[in-house]
């Protein structure tokens, strides 16, 4: 079915019926440029903070006041590590479905909004003795243009993207990135457009979600799980696009190795679905959908609330409306690892 909706929006987008606002809100690598360029980066954030801006932003755009727009960053994580190689040239013990290195496909969440989780990321790894490296090159990985419909930019990302990915695979590379989205883009979407595409192929069978590939390692007893701190309550929310990946709960199966933690797992739509969650006219209706999750988070009372996914995590904590933002999960391992900045 959402295949199926999907090429009734690639008709309705050959016939140019796609908003500007939808061409806009998907552009996700030309807003994250534009918007993290130093100074103007202030005025974006501040502006998202600003109640008298978000009207006029709600009225000329159609972005909703009420919903969580992302914070932009002009120190983006490629331009931080862009330059770092792996650490060691040495990789960590290759294991039955592990090369024991990994390169990173940042994605735009991780480059323009949080490049904290990345960095937590990259840190968790190497705390586990696996070399990180940096894809040489990225555009968005194509689900927010997927989306629209917009299959003609799908493709274009595509043919920067996957040459770039295929080369590190035949160099022994493991491939990850954090946002479950762009990691479902790799190992689904782009091999059911472009079946007869080989390195597309290669690409997704070398892709892994994050906890994924973690728990790989411990089921082959290669995982670290020497664990400085305890995290309490969790009240952990299962994104979307992880679940349809069918790999199983392995974000939760990591999480509980850390002594003491008591995980809540919430297998609910968060309702915020791309960009629907910040439009004026659908909002009500994502928080809708949403707020049994937020309801549950709220009664949990935990210490952490988590999600795969960081829009979905954010859309959470605003529904809650007590101010506090999520942490990550990958974040929440390095804190039990008790791995400094």
């Amino acid at each position: 079915f959402p295949h199926l909706m999907l090429r009734a929006k690639a008709v309705k987008y050959k016939k140019g019926e796609a908003r500007t606002r939808d061409k806009i809100l998907t552009s996700t690598d030309t807003v994250g440029k534009l918007a993290g360029i130093p100074i103007v980066v202030n005025v974006v954030n501040a502006s998202n903070k600003n109640s008298t801006m978000r009207n006029v932003l709600e009225k000329t755009l159609g972005v909703s006041a009420r919903a969580h727009v992302p914070e932009y960053h002009s120190k983006t994580y490629r331009k931080a590590h862009s330059s770092n190689s792996a650490v060691t040239e040495t990789q960590a013990k290759p294991g039955e479905n592990t090369n024991g290195k990994v390169a990173l496909f940042a994605t735009c969440s991780g480059n323009y909004n949080e490049p904290n989780v990345a960095k937590d990321m990259v840190a968790v790894l190497e705390h586990n003795g696996i070399p990180v490296t940096l894809a040489e090159k990225e555009q968005c990985c194509g689900m927010p243009k997927l989306e629209l419909g917009d299959l003609e930019a799908v493709e274009q990302s595509k043919n920067v993207n996957i040459p770039a990915l295929a080369k590190l695979v035949d160099e022994g590379w493991d491939l990850i990135s954090p946002v479950p989205s762009c990691t479902l883009m790799f190992k689904q979407e782009l091999p059911l457009m472009f079946p007869e595409d080989a390195d597309v192929r290669k690409v997704a069978d070398a892709f892994f979600d994050p906890f994924e590939y973690l728990a790989q390692r411990n089921k082959e007893g290669l995982l670290n799980t020497d664990f400085k701190g305890s995290m309490g309550k969790v009240s952990y929310h299962v994104a979307c696009h992880q679940r349809v990946q069918n790999i199983g709960p392995k974000t939760r199966d990591v999480l509980g190795l850390i002594p003491g933690i008591e995980i809540d797992t919430i297998e609910r739509c968060s309702g915020h679905d791309g960009t629907y969650g910040v439009k004026a006219e659908t909002f009500d209706l994502a928080v809708k959908i949403g707020r049994p999750v937020a309801n549950r988070v709220k009664k949990n009372e935990p210490a952490h609330s988590t999600s795969d996914c960081p829009i979905a995590g954010h859309h959470i904590g605003n529904m809650i409306g007590d101010g506090a933002s999520p942490t990550h999960p990958m974040s929440l391992l390095r804190l039990a690892y008790g791995l400094g900045e």
